[in-house]
């Protein structure tokens, strides 16, 4: 699949998260085999510009091209400013924000509550295309509420405003995060219009990807809560769809080598006292579905020094760091 220019190969891409998406997540997944990664969402409000949050959301050091920055707001002048202002800090796709189900965003008319205002929804979308030279994505939501599922309106709109490709998670606002996606409005939207459909919503295996290619015909798949803890779904599910064939599971070493750097990445990025605090629910994730990994996550959810988190998560894992070498190593100490 296109988007603009760039080739997204394979066809599956990271969602944007607030508070997971960050540039070490978005790194890791993209290692893994991730086609395309997308950032936290950035506020269009010009009073946050300069915020220590704001900065840290703009710090693209070390990705890969193309980088896809996503950006929020209800004003049209105020979205297109801000699309300019991260195409200046290295965004290469500008992807706008219609999908957020949260109480915070839709308060202020963002997210998902504007698909309640389709000319609204066209304002916003003429204005950013307008701003920037780069290619403009939309992600919403099938609708605002399930009586009034107006998906395929709204991408018809996108598509007369020169939107390059459209993300839609198989769920209205109403629905939030409950209940099973649902893709029949997603085929309707791909049967619809010319751009490419990339599908959205309770894609957890390689299965589930295949099936729902085929039902909704779309062009790419978007994976988000799926990645929290298994960053290498992307790898799974491109090697799957590719072959017909299942990659052997990681070990759980692999996977607590690829957790500590990780922990690395995070401490290095956001300090110590900050990264520890936003490593614990990476580690929550990473661990969730081992043995004893309840009681591990009360013992470690107590730690508030990064190398004695560290130590912790190495241990949990069956590894060992070298008395020689403050790098670590990979033991197998464990076979569980």
């Amino acid at each position: 699949m296109h988007i603009g220019p760039y080739l997204i190969d394979p066809p599956i891409i990271l969602a944007p998260m607030a508070g997971v998406t960050d540039r070490p997540f978005r790194i890791l997944c993209r290692r893994l085999g991730a086609g395309l990664v997308v950032s936290e969402m950035t506020t269009s409000d010009p009073s946050l510009l300069h915020t220590e949050k704001s900065r840290l959301r703009r710090d693209h050091e070390g990705e890969e091209a193309p980088i896809s920055v996503q950006i929020a707001g209800s004003e049209p002048a105020a979205m297109a400013e801000c699309a300019r202002y991260n195409v200046e800090h290295g965004a290469h796709i500008i992807d706008i924000n219609m999908g957020c189900p949260a109480k915070k965003v839709c308060r202020s008319d963002a997210g998902s509550a504007l698909l309640r205002d389709p000319d609204l929804v066209r304002a916003i979308c003429s204005a950013v295309v307008s701003a920037v030279s780069v290619p403009v994505t939309l992600k919403i939501r099938t609708g605002y509420t399930r009586a009034a599922r107006n998906g395929v309106e709204i991408a018809r709109i996108a598509e007369d405003c020169g939107i390059a490709a459209l993300s839609v998670h198989g769920r209205t606002r109403e629905d939030r995060y409950e209940g099973e996606a649902e893709y029949e409005t997603v085929a309707q939207i791909k049967q619809t219009v010319r751009l490419p459909v990339i599908a959205n919503g309770d894609i957890r295996s390689p299965e589930q990807a295949r099936d729902i290619l085929k039902r909704t015909q779309a062009d790419a798949l978007m994976i988000g809560r799926a990645a929290q803890g298994r960053p290498w779904i992307f790898r799974e599910i491109g090697h799957f769809l590719q072959t017909g064939e299942h990659l052997l599971s990681p070990s759980r070493t692999q996977i607590g080598a690829w957790l500590l750097g990780h922990l690395d990445e995070l401490y290095a990025f956001y300090g110590e006292g900050k990264g520890v605090r936003i490593a614990r629910k990476h580690i929550q994730w990473y661990c969730q579905d081992h043995p004893d990994s309840d009681a591990f996550w009360r013992e470690v959810n107590q730690l508030t020094d990064a190398i004695q988190q560290r130590d912790a998560v190495a241990a949990f894992f069956g590894m060992h760091r070298s008395s020689t070498n403050s790098r670590w190593h990979i033991t197998a100490l464990s076979t569980a």
